[in-house]
């Protein structure tokens, strides 16, 4: 199960939901800051979970506008959901970052070019882990789960802002630069 359908199903699992309501949550929770799930997406998972059977769609009168189709969550997707919240939170999973890539190659690229582009990276993380935070505290007080998603965010852009800062002295003593 991808992570944007065990989102999606968890959101269901919460309450019935029909595909726009899904995408007002999404977005009110800032979902999109640690799962890949685009708008366009949405209809289409909704679609795919139904046939699978993990969720049921029924439509619904709106209390204006056009009847809506809303969403419930069937047994075999309560199952598939506890399946994948506890294999999310058992399994590691590798991830695979560009600058692991441009580390790679880092010998071909002359120093000064490297460190400027090194800065840039820092500066991005710098003023995503502000994001981040601004987020959370806006949304204060918060469920303790959310929180720890929160923290664990902060805490892995604060690692890699350390470790970046770290890299780009080793390789300032190192060039010369």
């Amino acid at each position: 199960m991808t992570n944007a359908e065990l989102a999606i199903l968890s959101l269901i699992a919460e309450q019935p939901r029909h595909g726009y309501g899904v995408e007002q949550v999404i977005e009110e929770r800032g979902m999109r800051e640690w799962t890949e799930i685009g708008f366009s997406s949405i209809y289409y998972l909704l679609k795919k979970l139904e046939r699978e059977g993990l969720i049921e769609g029924q439509l619904e009168k709106a209390e204006r506008g056009p009847a809506r189709k809303v969403y419930h969550l069937t047994p075999a997707g309560r199952e598939a959901l506890r399946a994948g919240v506890l294999n999310a939170l058992s399994v590691p999973r590798r991830r695979y970052s560009p600058l692991q890539l441009g580390l790679a190659d880092l010998p071909g690229i002359p120093p000064g070019e490297a460190l400027a582009a090194l800065q840039e990276y820092c500066d991005a993380l710098a003023a995503r882990l502000e994001h981040v935070q601004v987020r959370r505290e806006s949304q204060r007080p918060l469920p303790y789960f959310v929180d720890a998603m929160f923290d664990h965010s902060i805490t892995m852009i604060r690692a890699e802002l350390e470790w970046i800062t770290q890299f780009m002295s080793q390789l300032e003593d190192q060039t010369g630069e």
